[in-house]
Formats: structure tokens, sequence, C-alpha cells
């Protein structure tokens, strides 16, 4: 009787292990935003149907400072993976405008699964090399409200990135072709696009 209870007195406690996912999303999107568009919608959906909870979230940059993609966190509840709730959560993801390339990885598995629907489309404004006064007279925003009108993308958030030699914009729809081509009139003829960069960034 005495061996019996000092056994259950000194029996380790099973420690749950613990469910993470990440979401390795292919989008230059800063972090505050990050956390407006995928992780708080995110959360609240997750802790609302019993799911789990958005844990964190990271942003990875070039060496540059330009950034290259960025990271959601998922702890699920419970141990063991469903499919069901895996592909759930990329319906989601997707849903908030996760571009191509982007993938989720179980870390218990280290399996790998690729997703994302939209493609993307940098520009890549010269800063450095116009004229003085087309700096002065042209307006940025002007540039990115009228590229999302020509590519009737939505304008959630405004991506960008600014160095000493000039200004990336970001956007991101169905088709990266069909967007440059939408675009294309405009960049060859406002003063500020003049000498830019275009390239396929999802």
């Amino acid at each position: 009787m005495i061996k019996k209870l000092l056994g259950g007195l000194f029996k380790k406690e099973k420690i749950e292990e613990s469910n993470f996912i990440v979401a390795t999303l292919n989008d230059k999107i800063m972090p505050i935003d990050r956390g407006e568009i995928y992780e708080d919608t995110l959360d609240e959906i997750l802790i609302a149907n019993n799911i789990g909870e958005v844990s964190g979230g990271g942003t990875m940059q070039e060496k540059s400072g330009e950034i290259s993609f960025c990271d959601v966190e998922i702890k699920l509840n419970g141990t063991e993976i469903d499919k069901t709730t895996i592909n759930n959560i990329i319906e989601k993801l997707e849903s908030f405008g996760a571009p191509k390339g982007s993938f989720l990885t179980i870390e218990k598995t280290q399996e790998k699964i690729n997703f994302g629907q939209l493609e993307g489309i940098g520009i890549y404004l010269d800063g450095i090399n116009l004229p003085k006064n087309v700096y002065e007279e042209c307006d940025i925003n002007f540039v990115i409200t009228e590229i999302h009108r020509l590519t009737e993308t939505e304008y959630i958030v405004n991506r960008n990135w600014e160095n000493e030699t000039g200004t990336a914009l970001y956007f991101y729809g169905e088709s990266f072709e069909k967007m440059k081509t939408q675009i294309k009139n405009f960049v060859e003829n406002y003063p500020l696009c003049e000498n830019c960069r275009i390239e396929q960034i999802a």
C-alpha cells in the first residue's frame, strides 16, 4: 500500500507535446501590416473554432534591407495532425492574399505544403538618376494609386521599400504578365517611372 502510494507521488508528470505549423508567406509586406492582414484575423478564427492560436511571426530581410518573405507561426490544439484543419488554414491564408511561392511547414513531420494563388510584380523606381524637377513635381502616391487602378488590384495596404538609390513598389494580382501589360503605357510615359525595373516577385 505504501509502495503504491509513493509510486503515485513520485510519478513524473507527462508533458504534452506542442504541435506547431509555420506558414512562410512569399509576401513583401511590412511587419505591422503582416499582423493586420494575416495574423490577427487568422488568430480570431483559430481561437473561435478551438483549433489553436497564432503564436508568433517574423520578417526575413535581404542584406539590402528589402523584405524577402515573412512567417506566421501557429500552435495547434492537441497533438495530432489533422489534414482538414491544415487545408482550412491554407484556404484562409489564400483568401487573405497569400501569393504563390508560399508554403506551410508541419514542424512535427517537417512536411512542406506549397500554397498561394496570387502573382506579384515589383516596380523598382530610380531614385537618383532622373532630373531634379521629376522628383519635385511627380507624386509617388499617384503612381501607387494609378497602378492599383490599372491592375484592378485591391488597395489594402501600401507595400513598398525604399533605400538611398530608389523605391520599390509591390503589387499582387491574378497574373504577372497581365499586370505588366496593364501598366506598360503608364510606366513608359510617367516621368517618375523612367528607368524603372520590373520584376516578377511571386
